[in-house]
């Protein structure tokens, strides 16, 4: 099958690039924006497949929005077109012939996947009747209400028990004082036998107890017996196929060195995280690969509704993902001369950190966008090491709170570790008012409100976060608009918490706003700077007691 597609679009005059896209932080190139172009255009008006994306009214299936990605290539003959793929699976499980193969057809009929799912099936199956079984049922009901039964009555006799010790003892006391040395010697000798009796009885009301108890255990253990061998079998069944799974997904680069996904990730400890190799990005290059296809650049795009915890507007360009696709990528694009990595650009290195305030204890500054609070990974320079260098003999942690890199406004310092930890414990209280103002990309309905939405780390694609009210971590925000301008709108955010990009997912999840901050790489699309702002802070200075506030308009 050829799945290589020749433009609709005269680009006869366009250039090409001279690098291939750095495929986790990219601007499209022209190429790449005239093939997604073509390739939306066929999704409002195809037939080839069945799936809601949620742009309809469509109550069929339950809609859920996908990636997808174009790669332009070049073919032996010299010719410019493009592959097309999608992340994942299709509603309908089919595979269009508009877009390239998987890597590894898992679903293919007869194939080791489909019989081991059916073996698990069966196992499942088996499972859910001996669970329902009514004599099953019933034992476990008549057991568990004997043990408790049981575990009351043992529990009434140790209390008496007890009440009979005391007795002894007090008894015991009593005629230490009253009775003679042969009367008290008898009281001794019949306390002890008492004692005896006791436990002996208890010890008895035990053993009869258990025997009674072990009667039941042995009809229900046949079940359960059963139930834990079938556990056993479906997770050695399911981590065979895993792995089998993962050695068929096998990834060729330009040099058609073939390596499978446990190579790739690895550490024995580490499974590849679940969907590794079905994003798009990693499809379009194995097809490449495979008929020697030049790659010249790529893009990637979600159509369709947003998921309800990640952030995916409906056409927006995303880039590929670090969990899953980083390390397959890695080894596909060896050898491939790439755009550089505008991550590890140090944009601030000739900006300038202006200190709007100083005193002995204290500092606050005005940090530029695009400017990191504390050391990265790859990039040093940052307010703290600036500050660190200006002062070196400041004490303590320095830093009391941050801003995202990309944030400009107010960073409080301190000189002192004793000035930080009030400081912090006023941060904890949340005793610190701070106001932000930010530019959304589009309009509000709405005048104000607060937007409450938990936010976690996405452990697949870091460092964005996600939306889970399971594990996410509180996130309260009240939020006023200032104005509305050329089709944005101008806000001002009161954060409650202070999570990590808080203010950037509130204003961009579905359930938040549902409108990005203008010029959000992660979040929306990527503009000059991100339009948001710390334009004030007020807190109680550490050592005069007072009330302090600092206002810095943004330049936005």
């Amino acid at each position: 099958m050829n799945y290589f597609q020749k433009f609709n679009t005269n680009i006869s005059e366009i250039e090409l690039p001279e690098k291939f896209t750095f495929p986790f932080y990219y601007q499209p190139h022209l190429l790449a924006k005239i093939a997604t172009n073509e390739l939306q255009d066929y999704l409002k008006n195809q037939t080839d497949f069945i799936h809601n994306f949620g742009l309809s009214n469509k109550k069929d299936q339950l809609p859920i929005g996908k990636m997808f990605g174009v790669l332009v290539v070049k073919n032996k003959q010299n010719e410019i077109g493009y592959l097309a793929a999608f992340s994942g699976k299709l509603a309908d499980k089919s595979l269009p012939n508009k877009f390239v193969p998987p890597v590894f057809n898992m679903r293919t009929e007869g194939s080791f996947y489909i019989k081991g799912e059916k073996e698990i099936d069966q196992i499942n199956k088996r499972l859910l009747d001996l669970k329902k079984d009514k004599n099953y049922v019933i034992l476990k009901k008549t057991f568990l209400k004997l043990s408790k039964e049981i575990e009351a009555d043992l529990i009434l006799e140790r209390k008496k028990l007890n009440l009979k010790k005391k007795d002894r003892k007090a008894r015991k006391t009593i005629g230490q004082t009253t009775l003679n040395e042969t009367d008290f010697n008898m009281l001794t000798k019949k306390i002890v036998q008492e004692s005896f009796n006791d436990q002996f009885y208890l010890k008895e009301l035990q053993d009869y107890y258990e025997d009674k108890i072990a009667k039941k255990r042995m009809e229900l253990v046949i079940f359960e017996d059963e139930i834990a061998s079938l556990k056993k079998q479906r997770k050695e069944k399911s981590n065979y196929l895993q792995q089998t799974l993962f050695s068929k997904y096998a990834f060729l680069n330009q040099q058609k060195e073939k390596v499978n996904l446990l190579d790739i990730f690895n550490d024995p400890a580490i499974k590849p995280p679940a969907g590794s190799g079905e994003c798009s990005a990693p499809k379009l290059l194995q097809h490449a690969f495979l008929n020697n296809y030049t790659p010249i650049c790529m893009a990637e795009f979600w159509w369709g509704i947003s998921p309800n915890s990640a952030i995916r507007k409906h056409k927006n360009y995303y880039p590929a993902c670090q969990g899953r696709c980083k390390p397959i990528l890695k080894h596909m694009l060896k050898g491939i001369k790439m755009d550089a990595n505008l991550l590890l650009e140090n944009l601030a290195e000739k900006q300038e950190l202006e200190i709007i305030y100083e005193d002995d204890v204290l500092l606050v500054v005005n940090k530029p966008t695009e400017f990191l609070s504390v050391p990265g990974k790859d990039i040093t320079d940052s307010v703290y090491t600036r500050i660190k260098e200006k002062y070196p003999k400041a004490t303590g942690p320095l830093i009391v709170h941050r801003l995202d890199m990309s944030t400009s406004g107010i960073l409080l310092l301190t000189k002192t570790k004793e000035t930080n930890k009030v400081l912090q414990n006023q941060f904890i209280k949340r005793t610190v008012k701070k106001r932000y103002v930010a530019l959304l990309d589009g309009n509000l309905t709405k005048k104000s409100g607060k937007i409450q939405l938990p936010i976690r780390v996405d452990l697949d694609d870091r460092p964005k976060q996600l939306v889970d009210f399971e594990h996410g971590k509180n996130a309260e925000t009240d939020w006023k608009i200032i104005k509305r301008e050329n089709g944005k709108t101008r806000v001002h955010f009161y954060p409650i918490t202070g999570r990590t990009h808080q203010l950037r997912v509130h204003a961009a999840h579905k359930n938040g706003l549902n409108t990005p901050i203008l010029g959000d790489d992660l979040y929306g699309k990527k503009e000059n700077r991100l339009h948001l702002h710390a334009e004030f802070i007020e807190f109680r200075h550490p050592s005069t007691n007072k009330i302090m506030s600092f206002t810095v308009a943004a330049d936005f």
